[in-house]
């Protein structure tokens, strides 16, 4: 199972060397698959970009995302882009860049979309209870999706530790995706 590590700056910070080392920490205590630079307030956000994914290259992460700005991805080097579930109409424009793009999905109808435009990945969330994200998923939904649906699925929300992990056994999962399990 893919792990996919998501940064937020309430747990890497925003200055360019406490993100850097706060990213390096993190990428030599976990086996990260998957890592996605992931900041919607700081004002340094492309220095910051820049700086993950130079991190990522010399951690030799397998795939390195941006959020949300694919033209950023592109033109930092990154592998892909995380985009919303308000960005399906972005799909194309990121996949003509030659980038892998997933997308965050809350429900069945979202997949189905996401699946008719070759998505390499979805996130499915939240699984588990998440600060500010709504009513969980839960693993019985999850379970539903994935015997649905024939791509990759990517358990997202609530992921802290190892107990939520043990739950997620048994579902035929691509990967999951975390920010504070990997902090």
């Amino acid at each position: 199972m893919k792990q996919y590590l998501i940064t937020d700056p309430l747990y890497y910070g925003n200055s360019v060397f406490e993100f850097k080392e706060k990213l390096s920490i993190a990428l030599e205590k976990n086996q990260v698959d998957i890592a996605c630079f992931r900041d919607k307030t700081s004002k340094n956000f492309k220095e910051l970009a820049r700086t993950f994914v130079q991190t990522c290259q010399e951690y030799n992460i397998e795939t390195i995302l941006i959020n949300e700005d694919y033209l950023l991805a592109k033109e930092l080097g990154a592998s892909g882009v995380h985009l919303t579930s308000e960005q399906f109409n972005k799909i194309q424009e990121a996949k003509d860049l030659d980038l892998f793009v997933i997308i965050s999905c809350h429900t069945i109808f979202e997949i189905e979309k996401a699946q008719k435009k070759y998505v390499n990945a979805v996130t499915f969330s939240p699984i588990f209870l998440t600060p500010n994200k709504g009513e969980p998923k839960g693993v019985g939904k999850l379970k539903e999706v994935t015997s649905i649906f024939d791509m990759n699925i990517i358990a997202l929300g609530g992921i802290i530790s190892e107990t939520e992990l043990k739950k997620l056994k048994g579902v035929n999962l691509y990967g999951f995706a975390s920010i504070r399990y990997f902090t």
